[in-house]
Formats: structure tokens, sequence, C-alpha cells
């Protein structure tokens, strides 16, 4: 059992993460708006020392990110930078949240070796947070693991994001709009990534970077299918055919490493999560 460290802890990853710890024994310190600025030195003095540091705290809607730029750099580089230095002055291991950071992929399933690219400043971000990773675990001998979560989904995640808008939509009973339904994504279900996070605790092997998806790919069109089939509906649907800056068109995430570094598999296909979540909102 370890004292753990969770930075964004209420958020939507952290709300679920922090009950599996203390069910697993961790002592846990809660990090949140509330504890202060990630980004400044000041608020990690305040923190109590501990053995691991779990980072998921930073800003993540990417189409927020091509307006203020500036802040999801300073929020998710520098915050992270900030949580290296009190990894590194308390001699804890980290578990970093990336991001998916492979652009458009010429090859599927995209292995961790794929090239980096930062197609947009939310992903530009992740990237220079990573390299940080990767200078202080190689200057500095420091044990740290990198999770690059494709597409998360689960019950009360913002209706920004598009399988909580489907699923507001559908609810509502009459059209559900989107603005494309070509896109496809590798969606992974929230109890799967938290698992993964659980797991990535225990490596103590210098710096390793994994994959968390499913290793399937849905477009919009697909996804809509499938909640409306378990909701029981066949509401219309539709596009404005209005792709976003910098569209990615699919995504399928090579998870061979995670399987086999942290014996790891995901336990939800799409459906099964999908269905997970509408008993809990029953």
């Amino acid at each position: 059992m370890a004292n753990i460290l969770v930075t964004g802890a209420s958020g939507f990853i952290g709300k679920r993460l922090i009950p599996r710890l203390s069910a697993d024994g961790h002592e846990i310190f809660q990090a949140n708006r509330e504890s202060g600025d990630v980004s400044e030195k000041s608020t990690w003095l305040k923190f109590p020392r501990a053995e691991v540091v779990i980072h998921l705290a930073g800003k993540t809607f990417v189409p927020e990110s091509w307006t203020e730029p500036a802040a999801f750099i300073k929020c998710n580089l520098l915050g992270t930078v900030a949580a290296l230095d009190y990894c590194k002055k308390h001699n804890a291991r980290l578990v970093f949240m990336s991001s998916y950071l492979y652009g458009n992929p010429v090859t599927l399933p995209i292995p961790e070796t794929a090239p980096v690219v930062a197609s947009n400043p939310y992903a530009l971000s992740k990237k220079l947070a990573e390299e940080a990773c990767q200078f202080y675990s190689d200057s500095f001998g420091m044990n740290i693991t990198i999770l690059r979560p494709f597409n998360v989904y689960g019950a009360d995640q913002p209706e920004n994001f598009l399988i909580p808008s489907i699923i507001r939509q559908v609810n509502a009973g009459k059209v559900i709009y989107v603005k494309d339904l070509e896109p496809k994504r590798d969606y992974v279900y929230i109890s799967d990534l938290i698992e993964a996070i659980t797991r990535a605790i225990e490596l103590r092997q210098g710096i390793n970077i994994f994959n968390i998806g499913s290793g399937v790919s849905y477009s919009v069109e697909e996804i809509i299918r499938i909640i409306q089939c378990v909701k029981g509906k066949n509401l219309p649907v539709h596009s404005v055919a209005e792709r976003r800056k910098e569209e990615i068109m699919n995504t399928v995430a090579d998870i061979t490493a995670a399987k086999l570094a942290l014996s790891w598999a995901p336990r939800f296909t799409l459906l099964e999560g999908l269905q997970q979540m509408f008993t809990k909102d029953n």
C-alpha cells in the first residue's frame, strides 16, 4: 500500500479513482481546484509528502484550446513540471495522465512508438509535458509512467463531449444533432482506465508510456446507432457535415504494451460500457 497524492481529484476521472484507491487500502491525499493552481510551486508546497503522485489535473476540452492556447500550456505543461519537481524532492513515483498524441496516423492500430504530433493546442500542451517527464526521468532517474488514454467515456462526463451529448439528445426524444457522422474513435470505458491507473502505480522501471484504449474504433454514426438501440429509440439524426479543424478521421490503439507490462486489458466493450452508464443513471 502507498501514500498517494491525486491531483484533479474532483474531476471526471478523479471522482472514480479515489474510491478505488481507498478500497485497495492506499492512503489518499486529494488535490482539487480549491487546493490552488497546480502550475504554481506554492500550491505544491502545501501538499504532504507522498510516495506516488497521480497527476490528473489539467485543461482537457480540445475546442477550447484553440481559443485559449496559453492557458492550456500553463496548466498542462507547467502543472506537470511542478508535479515533477515535487516528485524529485520527495523521491516519489509519478503517474501522468497524458492524451492521444498521434495526429492522423499512418497505420492502424497505433503503437506508442508512432510519431507524436501536436494537432491542436491541447495536444501540444500534453506533448511538451511528456517531454518534460522524459527529461526528468533521464536526468534524475525518476520513475514515471505516462498513460495515453484514447477517448474515455462514462457516467457524469461533461456534456460537451460526444457520447454525453448524444445521450442527452436521445433522452430529450426529438432530433439528434451532430457536426460530422464520419470520424471514428477508439473509446475506452472509465472503469477500464481506472484499472490501468491502479496497475501503473506499482511500476518502478524508469519511464514507461502506455496506450489505454479498446483496440476498436466506432464512427459517430455507429455511436448514435448503438445508443439508440440500447435506449429503444429511433430518432432522426441531423448532421451539418461540419468538420473540425485538423480533424482526425480514425484512431485505434495498439494496447500490446499495456497488456504485457501492466497485465491489463479492457473488460468492457462499447456496448457493455454504455449499458453500465445507463444502469447507473437509473
